[in-house]
């Protein structure tokens, strides 16, 4: 029914120009009032639709029902346009607002006002369905505003408490005032359904369809006068609500055909006794019928009155039933106040009630006074009822935001306010949000509004009022919000030249972090940070960007704003924060490493207050930063901070602990990563090291195809594979240049231990193979196989417990028995399988040339000097290095000769000392003794050959203990 009544005023201009929401939000009267917005502007108002078909509905009236009901038709239209017309022409706080005059329409009337939410009638009669449904929360409330863009419908806010009652008889009286005083108008018809609340909860007049000049007024006025005949007859083919009320009638108009303004004052003494009775209806219940009233006035136990407590079935306020009832509901008019009287009764002398009084007159006070109430409003503001707080103080305080003058005190009630309220965040978003950026952000135009604005200084108290609610702000809006309307703001506040501002900004940055996205903040806030820090010369600015800066890497505040494990003053010192607890970082590694470093390393003053909070954000960097930046970029900063010549010894300690902490971290972690690699690769670490000693040697090039990883490690270092797969036929210390089966003969009956024997001691007579190193071996030259390796890996670091002790021989007799682990050193023929214990004195005694005579004595070259040959080595050259590597000092060396270097038979290079020369064929060259380095062990660079006896040898025999000479 609603929505084909809308579709009559579709022609209207209102519908035309305004977006008018489906459904009305409520009923007065014959008026159905519709929530609407401007679609040019989006201003919200009220539309006030009337259709004639309401009128043939009542008592079974048709159309046919004859000229007389067309003619009361004609004057019910004719009466609601004088209604409409009246609120057109009167402008006062207390009246009604018309924002769009009357228009008829094909089907009936239309007109916009100021957004209403319902009118008293409706707020009485939610009122009493929510008591007889047992409270508030009883019943779900019938009256409910519907956005007319379609957004929702929601719970119409309005309530009726002591404050509120008396707030809107106050305002019903200041309208009474302008109607009697300066439009010279009397209401004539004052009732529930002719009060409207609008959305600041103020109590507006409306119903002016029965409204005359008074009696004997001289005002000049368009308003025709009433018949007082015709408006107090009941018409039955007429509803009721286009009628005269006679429940809030005088007694001039019904018993005295008198009109005056003081029966208005008459029928506000009845509403005020409808405001407090229970259901809320009027003492006089006349059903409408003249007689009836006459009927009620003709006893006076019918009439109210103080004795009858005015027949309210509730108790009334002392201040009414005392002094303003009496005064108003009276039947001499005479003795009725004025509606100028009423405004200063007693029953509105209370301090909020003066306070909202002085709120609506603010515009008209000096700024002196302005001032002064703004600094006293917080005093008394929780003593005010939400519903009033919300209605009507934060729009009468959002007002006065436009001077400058007194922003920062009307701030201070605004956010105030808001904490109070329970839908503050509503509150906050529609309606301090828009001035707010009007306020403090520069205009979008530009031009000289634009400078003005930006010169102008006034703003920056309020500004600071604004950073320190910055908290209660982001409880109040959302992320998107904060970020698209709050977040300008505070960058302007950054932006400032005003070093507290700037101050107050970065101080709130807690705050601010947990409101925006990551996104947000390293874009559009980090930046402005940075470049405040970087450009400021201040040394408070200075130690507030170090601040943020450790918000920003995930570290905490104290609430007075100083920082985790950063200064709490000037002078640098540190307060305990080993109890706190850091969140997570706001900004990425990248952006720690990249950016806020480099800051940090361009800090030029040596302040111990701005050292000191550099010392708190290296900790948090050092919780994110990678551990081979702390070791390469961060760590010295920190040194060269840590020397600053301004630090007291507590401050330094300071810094060498996060050093040291910062150097274990890095520690930790190479040592680890170290580990992890050393675990996934084969051989152990100090094999990897000496790898370089293999001139590229590879898996397999000591002849085993199938060699394992995982090979026995002393069996590699003894050579037992080696020898396997050269045969012993390239081993220059092997029983012959090619003799491999005696070497193969020997190994297989060669026990596992040996009992270590001596020259000096009885061999054994099971011992038939060659001395070890440090005796003198007749070698026999062979031809080298061709299959022999190219190289040989010498294998590091050796256990001298994996090495079978030295023996050594006898002269020319048979060797002493070595260890199974090396291939036996086997001559083609032996001379003598006599071994006694060596004959000291034999050591001087010439021998005979072993190549002439193809013979060997049991000598060997010492390994002192087979190490001292090693510098001769080359990377090209083959190498064959006996397996055991340690020296043992119990080796005798044989008497010093020197050989010249040979050649092999049919070749053209020259042997390296790892070599031995083959025999010449005719007068061999003697066998020269390399130098000597130490006792007992040659070391000189001499080459393998040597005899313990020659011709040539001049040195006198020792006897004594100088024999012993080379064992010390």
């Amino acid at each position: 029914m609603f929505s084909s009544a809308l579709k009559s005023f579709t022609t209207s201009n209102i519908s035309a120009n305004y977006s008018l929401s489906p459904n009305p939000s409520f009923v007065s009267g014959p008026w159905k009032v519709y929530d609407a917005k401007k679609k040019s502007t989006g201003r919200a108002v009220s539309v006030f639709a009337f259709d004639r078909k309401s009128l043939e509905q009542v008592g079974g009236l048709s159309r046919s029902a004859g000229q007389s009901v067309k003619r009361a038709h004609e004057e019910v239209v004719e009466r609601l346009k004088k209604e409409a017309s009246s609120l057109a022409r009167l402008r006062h706080p207390s009246i009604l607002e018309v924002v769009e005059q009357v228009e008829e329409t094909r089907n009936g009337l239309m007109f916009a006002t100021e957004q209403v939410t319902v009118s008293l009638a409706g707020l009485l009669a939610e009122k009493d369905e929510q008591e007889r449904a047992g409270g508030v929360g009883g019943r779900a409330s019938r009256y409910v505003v519907e956005d007319a863009d379609g957004g929702g419908r929601r719970r119409r806010e309005v309530e009726v408490d002591e404050l509120e009652i008396q707030k809107g008889l106050l305002q019903i009286g200041k309208g009474l005032e302008f109607l009697h005083e300066s439009a010279g108008l009397l209401h004539g018809n004052l009732t529930p359904e002719a009060i409207y609340v609008n959305a600041k909860s103020d109590w507006k007049i409306s119903g002016l369809g029965f409204s005359s000049p008074p009696e004997g007024s001289n005002t000049p006025t368009s308003v025709p006068p009433i018949s007082l005949a015709e408006v107090l007859n009941y018409d039955p083919r007429l509803p009721r609500s286009v009628q005269l009320n006679l429940d809030f009638t005088s007694p001039d108009f019904v018993l005295d055909s008198n009109s005056t303004t003081a029966a208005d004052l008459f029928s506000l003494g009845l509403l005020i006794v409808c405001l407090y009775n229970s259901p809320h209806t009027s003492p006089l219940q006349t059903n409408s019928s003249v007689s009836t009233y006459r009927r009620l006035f003709s006893s006076s136990s019918t009439v109210p009155s103080q004795g009858n407590n005015f027949l309210s079935s509730r108790p009334l306020p002392k201040e009414l039933t005392s002094v303003v009832l009496p005064r108003l509901i009276t039947r001499r008019p005479a003795m009725r106040l004025t509606a100028r009287e009423f405004q200063h009764s007693q029953y509105f002398d209370n301090i909020l009630v003066s306070t909202i009084r002085f709120l609506d007159a603010l515009p008209a006070k000096t700024p002196n006074e302005k001032a002064q109430f703004m600094r006293g409003l917080p005093r008394i503001l929780p003593q005010f009822p939400k519903s009033v707080l919300d209605r009507k103080l934060l729009p009468a305080l959002i007002e006065e935001m436009k001077d400058r003058e007194l922003l920062a005190l009307v701030l201070q009630n605004v956010f105030q306010i808001v904490k109070m309220m329970p839908s503050g965040r509503r509150a906050f978003t529609e309606k301090v949000i828009p001035p707010l950026k009007e306020a403090f952000l520069p205009s979008v135009g530009g031009g000289k509004n634009a400078a003005a604005a930006e010169k102008d200084t006034s703003k920056e108290a309020g500004l600071m009022v604004l950073l320190e609610n910055l908290r209660t702000i982001s409880e109040n809006c959302s992320g998107k919000e904060f970020k698209d309307d709050i977040l300008p703001i505070v960058v302007t506040a950054m932006e400032s030249p005003a070093p507290s501002l700037v101050d107050a900004s970065l101080r709130s940055l807690p705050i601010i972090v947990r409101t925006l996205d990551f996104s947000t903040i390293k874009n559009e806030l980090f930046p402005v940070i940075a470049t405040v820090f970087s450009k400021t010369s201040s040394l408070g600015i200075k130690v507030r960007g170090l601040e943020a800066f450790i918000v920003l890497c995930g570290g905490s505040l104290e609430p007075d704003g100083s920082a985790e494990g950063g200064p709490d003053d000037m002078t640098g010192n540190t307060r305990d924060t080993s109890k706190k607890t850091t969140t997570s970082a706001v900004l990425d590694k990248y952006t720690v490493q990249e950016k806020i470093v480099p800051l940090l390393k361009g800090i030029k003053t040596k302040e111990p207050a701005v050292m000191m909070a550099a010392l708190s954000v290296f900790r948090e960097v050092g919780k994110i930063a990678d551990v081979d930046f702390i070791a390469i970029e961060v760590i010295p900063i920190m040194w060269a901070f840590s020397l600053g010549p301004l630090l007291n010894l507590q401050q330094f300690r300071k810094y060498m602990d996060l050093i040291q902490s910062l150097s274990n971290r890095i520690d930790q972690e190479q040592t680890r990563k170290l580990q992890e690699l050393s675990h996934s690769s084969v051989g152990s670490p100090g094999d990897r090291s000496k790898d370089f000693m293999t001139f590229g040697a590879t898996a397999g090039s000591n002849g085993t195809a199938g060699d394992s990883t995982e090979a026995d490690f002393e069996q590699l270092v003894l050579g037992k594979e080696a020898q396997r797969s050269s045969g012993g036929a390239n081993d220059m210390l092997d029983g012959g240049w090619g003799d491999t089966t005696s070497i193969a003969k020997q190994q297989q009956s060669q026990p596992r231990s040996q009992t270590p024997t001596f020259s000096w001691s009885t061999p054994s007579p099971t011992a038939s193979q060659p001395a070890e190193y440090g005796n003198t071996v007749p070698l026999k030259p062979t031809t080298l196989p061709n299959h022999q390796p190219s190289f040989r890996s010498i294998t590091p670091d050796v256990k001298m417990s994996s090495f079978t002790a030295l023996t050594p021989s006898n002269m020319g007799g048979a060797p002493l028995q070595s260890s199974n682990r090396f291939p036996a050193l086997q001559p083609e023929t032996q001379q003598s399988q006599n071994t006694t214990a060596l004959n000291w004195s034999s050591s001087t005694a010439p021998s005979t040339n072993m190549w002439s005579n193809q013979q060997r004595t049991a000598s060997s070259p010492s390994l002192s000097s087979l190490y001292a040959s090693a510098s001769n080595l080359s990377i090209n050259q083959p190498i064959r290095m006996p397996a055991q590597a340690p020296l043992s000092g119990f080796t005798i060396p044989p008497p010093l000769q020197q050989q010249q270097p040979q050649q092999l038979p049919g070749s053209n290079s020259t042997f390296s000392g790892w070599t031995l020369p083959p025999p010449p064929s005719h007068n061999p060259a003697p066998i020269v003794q390399p130098p000597r380095y130490g006792a007992g062990l040659g070391t000189g660079g001499g080459r393998l050959g040597g005899t313990q006896g020659s011709a040539n040898n001049t040195n006198p025999p020792k006897s004594g203990l100088d024999k012993y000479e080379s064992l010390l």
